[in-house]
């Protein structure tokens, strides 16, 4: 069995999400479930049959949901040897090519969100930063283009 790295936030979201699912999200379907067949014939019952589906979404969800809190492996920061990129860290890199700096945090593959600079460690660019010290240069060859970035800080929160 895979575990799967996360951070203390990752795994409450998805146990908050699991929580909300069972205890909220399944009952109110079972309801829509019954009053949609007290509207009689189920073949053309519309209202069922997107109850129906709604209802394997969610058992579906919560599956997925137990299977990665099983196998969460909650990783805390400050247990790692800090002077190196790696999981959980925070990264402002230096663009070479754009003159730009950019600020990354290297999160599991759940929790990335590359719109707000987490990126997840097995992405092209998480993978090319993991073991890299400020001062270091890093060219990542990505489908779209090359970057080439400069590490200029490392911190973990």
């Amino acid at each position: 069995m895979q575990r799967i790295p996360m951070t203390r936030a990752g795994y409450e979201k998805l146990r908050k999400e699991l929580e909300r699912l069972i205890k909220v999200e399944r009952p109110k379907n079972v309801k829509d479930i019954e009053e949609a067949r007290a509207h009689g014939d189920l073949s053309e019952n519309a209202e069922y049959h997107a109850a129906k589906e709604k209802q394997s979404f969610i058992s579906g969800r919560i599956q997925e949901l137990q299977d990665k809190i099983a196998r969460a492996n909650v990783i805390d920061p400050s247990s790692i040897n800090q002077s190196r990129i790696a999981w959980g860290a925070t990264v402002k890199v230096y663009d070479l090519n754009t003159d730009e700096e950019r600020k990354f945090v290297l999160v599991g593959a759940d929790e990335a969100d590359v719109k707000n600079g987490r990126i997840s460690v097995t992405s092209p660019v998480g993978k090319s930063l993991i073991g890299k010290e400020v001062g270091d240069c890093v060219t990542i060859k990505a489908p779209a283009r090359t970057v080439e970035y400069e590490v200029l800080e490392i911190c973990f929160e």
